[in-house]
């Protein structure tokens, strides 16, 4: 199937859920992207920052650019003007960071928490107490220019569903208690970004209103 057949097939079975497709489009050639842009898709992830910001120089300037990978705080700033959502948020520091940023550029920048859920030692995020901490911190409050949307979490990279539906059952079960706790009166914290192309099936099932596939759309790399 063309990336375009891929686009409108998975925007049908997502948004029957109510579920945000995200296309990640990282070491994806512009003529792929421009496709499923062309095919309706308007949301696309990065991992790189160089690499988001050479593509939104060149594409549409009405697409959502998420930033799906690790931020380090120095390469804020380059997509502080334009980026639609930083899902990886894992720090208070790196969260100061794009307030900072934000700030100059006049704009609030919409964040997700990233928690850490994988049982493997490569993933980055949050763990859950982490989590609680900087939601109580004073240096949170602070902040006046980042809105948090939700949580973003990546699943352990197994075959094994019992233990998929299990990490993401937490994540689901953690962001019902922290919308709760600390964002009740908060409309805007809405989103949960859970699953993959190998996986994203069992996150919708267990609660993900956003997923991120790269592979079901484009094809392997």
């Amino acid at each position: 199937m063309s990336i375009s057949d891929n686009i409108k097939r998975l925007k049908n079975e997502t948004s029957i859920l109510s579920v945000t497709l995200i296309a990640v489009s990282k070491t994806k050639p512009i003529a792929d992207i421009q496709e499923a842009y062309d095919a309706g898709q308007r949301f696309f992830g990065e991992n790189m920052v160089q690499e988001l910001v050479d593509k939104h120089e060149q594409l549409p300037k009405d697409i959502q650019w998420h930033l799906i990978g690790h931020l380090q705080s120095n390469k804020v700033k380059y997509i502080a003007p334009f980026i639609s959502l930083i899902e990886s948020v894992d720090s208070i520091k790196l969260l100061q960071e794009i307030d900072k940023h934000a700030e100059k550029d006049n704009r609030v920048i919409d964040c997700l928490l990233q928690i850490y859920i994988a049982d493997e030692e490569t993933k980055f995020g949050l763990g859950f107490d982490e989590a609680i901490e900087l939601l109580r911190s004073e240096e949170f409050a602070r902040l006046k220019h980042i809105r948090i949307r939700g949580l973003m979490g990546i699943a352990t990279n197994t075959d094994n569903e019992k233990q998929l539906k299990d990490e993401f059952y937490e994540l689901k079960t953690f962001f019902d208690g922290i919308k709760q706790s600390y964002f009740r009166k908060d409309a805007a914290f809405d989103t949960l970004s859970m699953g993959m192309s190998s996986d994203y099936k069992i996150a919708i099932e267990q609660g993900s209103n956003m997923v991120r596939l790269g592979s079901t759309i484009f094809g392997k790399r």
